[in-house]
């Protein structure tokens, strides 16, 4: 027994402090350099102060175009959010279940894909929309994809599907009762959607919006796609210039970083404030069965606000992608138009490409087969487990989701660059860097499975006289199949769609997907770039179905 008892003590607890370094010790390191006032170059820091924060103020450009695309963008992600969860939640919109299964759609398409795709479609000089409206006789550009507006619109069609899962989720399980009673009382059915519905999922629209506006302030690729060329800056942007250039600069880059933690703390400390403020009570103990309201002959304009949603988010872009990928030159005139496959060839058989392609793949498998098995543990830990201090592990696990990815990379970078082990410039940073920003996914995804088993399943294989690695083995972790293939899955799309934590962290010789289209984008022009953006998005949704299919099979047996 004693023996069980220490293998069980010794993994649990190496894992609890594994996965609290991977958080806390970039961490330090980015405070550290934030406040070092000294010679930059010198390790460690012989100067502390506050002059690298005292800087952003000095010049506030870049922090208040942060705030103002993500301040826009968030208005509208929000907008988008409670308007397609009040669609297809509370109203009788025909195809509602296909409709709702599609709107996850433009988080798998990613924000980078999506800002290739509107800069395909709405740069000034050689959009296609552009190029269309001055072939009908337009003089100035119809669309400025490349201005703070179109900026945050990009951003907006792909973190609208977020707020809308948050938002919808909500009103799925809100009573209809004070909606009906509006609507006899003489409310017209917006009038009812505006003065009930809206107040009563206040706390998940609050939320969706805050958690839409830290994604926002810490986004990267559509900022670094559309407003780099006009010398437009956000954080993000600021920081990638601030470390890419020579010499570098890492107490700014890490000051810019801290800040955007700390917006992100504020806006957490509003939401709580908000929430304390009033009741949003909508479920009691009282039975009700959900109703859509009858909207009659509207309810074919508001199937098509949906369909013009996924078109600008999904089919637009990806079709502008396509035909962009397809085209030796891009253009828009049909006698100038010359189809050729030759950006695939160049995008499989070039070698930089070709190794970033092999890169992603392999970080991803390495990232979905490692996370799963650690972030198994970690659920188990947290949910099960009696350790003293598991309370306080989940919080500081969880805490990347509060930080932007490429401020953890910053961070991964500036811990790592000094250590004698040589990790820096590997596939092996690239993963810890993963391993770290994934860790709530992974968790949430699995504790979501974990917390409906019985602990007596688990007790039972105790008393039996299993040991706590065998019952592990043989009963926790089978009857946690479905979470942990769904984490698998969605830990190997994250992976390959990455950007934010891997651009710092690249080198030579580990080049991912992600950055390699930034650089082709910048270097090589958009026909190469979009059949790299279509190769990147095929493996998401071949992933994404793979995960439809095996869950499709798993429920089936469940049935059974």
């Amino acid at each position: 027994m004693q023996s069980r008892f220490n293998a069980q003590t010794l993994i649990t607890w190496g894992v609890m402090v594994f996965c609290a370094g991977l958080v806390l010790y970039p961490l330090a390191f980015l405070i550290q350099v934030a406040l070092n006032t000294g010679d930059s170059q010198v390790w460690p820091p012989v100067q502390y102060g506050f002059d690298n924060f005292d800087g952003l103020f000095r010049s506030p450009k870049v922090l208040l175009n942060t705030l103002h695309v993500a301040a826009l963008a968030t208005g509208m992600a929000a907008l988008i959010g409670f308007s397609m969860a009040w669609i297809l939640s509370r109203t009788d919109v025909p195809g509602r279940r296909t409709l709702e299964s599609l709107m996850s759609l433009p988080y798998y398409v990613t924000p980078l894909v999506g800002a290739l795709a509107w800069s395909a479609l709405a740069s000034p000089k050689s959009g296609i929309l552009n190029q269309l409206w001055r072939a009908l006789g337009g003089t100035q550009a119809l669309i400025n994809i490349n201005s703070p507006g179109g900026i945050a619109w990009v951003m907006a069609l792909f973190e609208g599907s977020v707020a809308f899962v948050m938002i919808s989720a909500a009103m799925k399980s809100m009573d209809p009762a004070l909606e009906e009673s509006s609507q006899i009382l003489g409310a017209g059915k917006f009038e009812t959607m505006l003065r009930v519905t809206l107040p009563m999922v206040a706390p998940a629209v609050v939320g969706a919006t805050l958690f839409v506006f830290a994604e926002m302030i810490g986004s990267f690729s559509a900022a670094a796609i559309l407003g780099m060329p006009e010398r437009f800056f956000v954080i993000t942007t600021a920081i990638w210039t601030l470390v890419v250039r020579f010499p570098p600069d890492f107490p700014l880059a890490s000051a810019m970083g801290l800040s955007l933690f700390g917006v992100m703390l504020g806006m957490m400390y509003l939401y709580r404030r908000v929430m304390r403020a009033a009741s949003y009570v909508t479920i009691t103990g009282k039975a009700f069965r959900p109703r859509l309201m009858q909207m009659g002959w509207i309810r074919w304009p508001l199937c098509g606000i949906c369909l013009a949603y996924l078109s600008v988010s999904v089919f637009l872009p990806m079709l502008a992608l396509i035909y962009v990928s397809l085209l030796k030159f891009a253009t828009v005139i049909p006698k100038d138009i010359f189809w050729t496959l030759e950006n695939y060839r160049t995008a499989f058989n070039l070698g930089p490409i070709r190794a970033a392609l092999g890169t992603s793949l392999l970080l991803g498998l390495m990232t979905a087969t490692v996370g799963m098995i650690l972030m198994g543990l970690l659920s188990w830990i947290i949910n099960r487990s009696q350790t003293r201090g598991s309370g306080v592990l989940e919080y500081i696990v969880m805490f990347p989701q509060s930080v932007p990815r490429l401020v953890f990379g910053l961070g991964l970078l500036l811990a790592w660059v000094v250590m004698p082990i040589p990790v820096y410039g590997t596939i092996w940073l690239l993963l810890l860097a993963y391993l770290t920003v994934f860790m709530p996914l992974g968790i949430r995804t699995i504790s979501g499975v974990m917390v409906q088993l019985d602990k007596s399943v688990e007790e039972c294989a105790r008393v039996c006289g299993a040991s706590w690695l065998y019952q592990l083995w043989t009963v926790t972790m089978p009857l946690l199949r479905p979470g942990l293939i769904a984490a698998w899955m969605l830990l190997f799309i994250a992976s390959v769609r990455e950007v934010g934590a891997s651009v710092l962290l690249i080198g030579p010789q580990t080049k991912v997907i992600g950055p390699a289209i930034i650089s082709s984008w910048e270097s090589s022009g958009l026909q190469l770039t979009a059949a790299m953006a279509i190769i990147q998005v095929s493996i998401v949704f071949a992933a994404l179905l793979i995960l439809l299919i095996v869950a499709g099979r798993m429920a089936r047996i469940e049935g059974e």
